[in-house]
């Protein structure tokens, strides 16, 4: 996103629309199978994104909508929404689960079950720390170079010993951590 271009960025009817025809001329394609918005929106009403992504879907520029990155209020209100105004339901919700960083099991998922919504959680092997033991992280490129994977709680709140624990399941059973993990 530009900070110069306010239409850059955001959820509404502008940034959706130019976004999505941006998207869809990289891809070579007339139609995305699922598009998700990022993030609440403040200064849009929700009502505006959703009435965009229902015209997107009557264009069959779009097949199914999603969101991703909000709270469970925020995502039952635009479902609340979707309902009341007769528009295109989001389908799916993408928000930040792993082992580690089990959050969403609190609220949002019980709220997806309910709701028949799909769940796609991102970075279900925790930006790579679930992938091999913890001593060996630090000696990736990803381990040295990248602070965000530090910003996530994977080395606090017991994120070692989870590692450990799941390294010992993988050789009990013969499978990688990430097999487990992803399990």
């Amino acid at each position: 996103m530009d900070e110069d271009d306010p239409n850059s960025g955001g959820l509404s009817r502008k940034a959706i629309e130019q976004e999505l025809s941006a998207s869809l001329e990289r891809l070579g394609m007339d139609t995305v199978d699922l598009y998700q918005i990022h993030r609440w929106d403040d200064d849009t009403p929700i009502e505006t994104t959703l009435r965009t992504l229902d015209d997107a879907v009557r264009r069959g520029q779009i097949r199914h909508a999603g969101g991703s990155s909000m709270w469970t209020y925020q995502f039952a209100e635009a479902l609340r929404t979707s309902e009341r105004e007769d528009l295109t339901r989001f389908e799916t919700m993408q928000n930040h689960y792993n082992l580690l960083y089990r959050e969403e099991e609190r609220e949002m998922l019980p709220f997806c079950q309910r709701e028949d919504v799909a769940v796609i959680p991102w970075s279900p092997l925790a930006r790579g720390y679930l992938t091999r033991p913890h001593e060996e992280f630090d000696a990736t490129t990803r381990g040295q170079t990248d602070d965000y994977a530090r910003e996530h709680p994977h080395f606090e709140g017991g994120g070692r010993e989870i590692n450990e624990r799941v390294q010992e399941l993988a050789d009990k059973r013969d499978a990688t951590i990430a097999q487990i993990v992803l399990s």
